[in-house]
């Protein structure tokens, strides 16, 4: 029986309605005359708290809010990738169609297209036992190969399923002994996990193609990362170059209160973009959510559920999802302007005293699981913050500190300098670099930690003599010292600085990651010895072979194993120490 009451009091995008006794949180209902989708966020005796998902100009006192009995959900199933989608999932390009530029309040359209036919296999068979995330086929979704699953918490033995053909996603795919038919998508409430078998350690490296992300601050397949960054740093720019070359299999881009513009560019740009696995367009394993700060903020809200559990679907079919949250920033300030309009007792600058457990709760439906079917898969959060004027104390940056595993720190500074990516290496961090050095032994090379340690105490010990530098000059260092201050150069413009409009640079592998490295310390020692011998820095570094390792990145793949091993014997001839 549906429920219905009154809007009592509006205040933005909140809405108090009376006469709800019955209803339950986040339910959605249907408010005013133009049946705005709302969800109800409060309940106290028979008043409702309702969050306005659109506009709620010319809303008027006593028009009737009526609740569905059902939580926000998303539509899972075929039709997903290669679309672009607002705060609750329903797809622009079918907004457009029916309400023209403008998006028309109250509009309701289906998240999943219900004309396009899919091409199914059968995997399970009558009389099959099934439960929850049991393969009942795949369907092919451009290169992808969509599987089929049975809903969690649906379980029984098959009674039929539907034969190899063209099916739409309505229809139904296999049916229970007890009658319960299932269709090739499902329903699932946004603010619920989808339950998963046990979570795993995470062992295995998320590589961005980013020589400064995977060697100094590495992120796990599981793992959850912050790039905090003022305006212009490059948070978007990043977490673009992640999307296209990190080793995910599916890709979430959630823009969440971003301003239009920026968000057009995304919108523009990832269709055109290239698939470097496969040459196909990077939309066809991309899912864009695009929730603009001139939308209704409650929707901003619940954007980043969205993106969450359309990246759990996936992995729960046993893939790699990365998820991008542009910006968790955003997402805090319309929690905070939807706790103020609900008169809620404000903490730290403002934010609701929840705010850091919102932000745990969503950052920890990340991890690498043991799926339901027992496949395995992994959830990756990157998460941009947006602090204001670049204050790391505010309490988003503070708080999302305290739950994520990396900390890729962008420095305007740094950008302003055209060095890109533009993260500060001395202020940044990973969690994950211990847990990680098995797979480096195996996958890279024996050495390769001890290299990368070498490298970041050169760079930490360079900046504490740029500091002297400025103070006294270049003259007061000694040979040494100047050194040190030029293999800290060759590391930050050769190896942590990268060209993403070069078609080589753009990304690194590990193995070419770590033959710069090689080449870099190599010269370093070799150097080191000829300084002592009585050698000056400057006949040093008028050696050719400085420029061949300055031109390494630039260096395709397939070609840079020869290159690296000839830099190598002409390193050991450059600096010969006289006798």
């Amino acid at each position: 029986m549906a429920i219905e009451g009154k809007v009592q009091r509006i205040s933005g995008p909140a809405v108090i309605a009376d006469g709800m006794m019955g209803a339950r949180m986040f339910d959605i209902v249907r408010v005013g005359k133009e049946q705005l989708i709302g969800e109800i966020i409060r309940l106290d005796g028979n008043t409702a708290f309702v969050q306005v998902y659109e506009d709620t100009g010319g809303l008027t006192i006593g028009e009737p809010v009526v609740s569905t009995g059902l939580p926000l959900a998303v539509e899972l199933g075929p039709g997903m990738l290669n679309g672009i989608f607002d705060g609750i999932q329903r797809p622009l390009d079918k907004i457009q169609e029916a309400s023209g530029t403008y998006i028309e309040r109250g509009i309701v359209v289906k998240s999943l297209s219900r004309e396009a036919k899919w091409e199914f296999t059968p995997v399970a068979k009558a009389g099959d036992e099934v439960s929850g995330g049991t393969i009942l086929g795949t369907v092919p979704e451009f290169s992808f190969t969509h599987k089929i699953l049975v809903p969690p918490g649906v379980s029984g033995k098959l009674k039929s399923v539907a034969s190899a053909g063209e099916y739409t996603i309505d229809q139904v795919a296999a049916t229970l002994e007890d009658g319960t038919e299932l269709n090739f998508y499902h329903d699932w409430p946004v603010r619920q996990a989808r339950p998963v078998e046990k979570k795993l350690d995470p062992i295995t490296p998320f590589l961005t193609g980013m020589r400064i992300l995977d060697v100094l601050f590495p992120l796990t397949m599981g793992g959850t990362a912050a790039i905090p960054g003022p305006f212009g740093a490059g948070k978007t720019v990043t977490q673009q170059s992640v999307a296209k070359y990190g080793n995910a299999d599916i890709v979430v881009y959630v823009g969440c209160g971003e301003r239009g513009n920026e968000m057009t560019e995304v919108l523009v740009e990832f269709p055109h973009m290239e698939d470097p696995k496969n040459g196909n367009p990077l939309m066809h394993r991309t899912v864009l959510i695009a929730n603009t700060s001139n939308m209704p903020v409650a929707a901003r809200e619940a954007s980043i559920y969205t993106g969450i559990t359309l990246a759990e679907y996936f992995r729960d079919q046993g893939y790699g999802v990365s998820v991008m949250a542009d910006s968790t920033s955003r997402w805090a300030e319309a929690l905070r302007e939807i706790a103020s309009r609900l008169e809620e007792m404000p903490a730290e600058e403002g934010y609701p005293p929840y705010l850091a457990s919102r932000l745990a709760a969503f950052y920890e439906r990340g991890g690498r699981v043991t799926t339901l079917s027992g496949e395995e898969g992994a959830v990756s959060i990157i998460g941009a913050v947006s602090p204001a004027g670049g204050d790391f104390s505010e309490p988003v940056t503070q708080s999302t500190l305290r739950i994520t595993g990396c900390f890729w720190a962008l420095d305007a500074s740094l950008a302003r300098r055209r060095h890109f990516p533009s993260i500060n290496w001395n202020r940044s961090y990973s969690l994950f670099t211990g847990i990680l050095e098995d797979w480096y032994r195996d996958n890279v090379a024996e050495d390769y930690t001890q290299l990368r340690d070498e490298a970041v105490t050169l760079l930490q010990r360079e900046s504490e003599l740029q500091e002297v530098v400025q103070l006294v000059g270049p003259d007061a260092l000694q040979d040494q010292e100047r050194l040190i201050i030029e293999i800290g150069r060759i590391l930050r413009q050769d190896f942590l600085q990268q060209n993403g409009f070069d078609p080589v640079d753009a990304s690194c592998s590990m193995s070419k990651a770590y033959g710069m490295l090689q080449m870099m310390l190599k010269w370093y020692e070799k150097a080191r010895a000829a300084v002592s011998g009585g050698s000056t820095v400057d006949d040093i570094l008028k050696s050719e072979v400085v420029e061949k390792i300055n031109r390494a990145r630039y260096v395709p793949e397939d070609e840079f194993e020869a290159y690296k091993e000839n830099v190598l014997k002409e390193l050991d001839n450059a600096y010969a120490v006289p006798a």
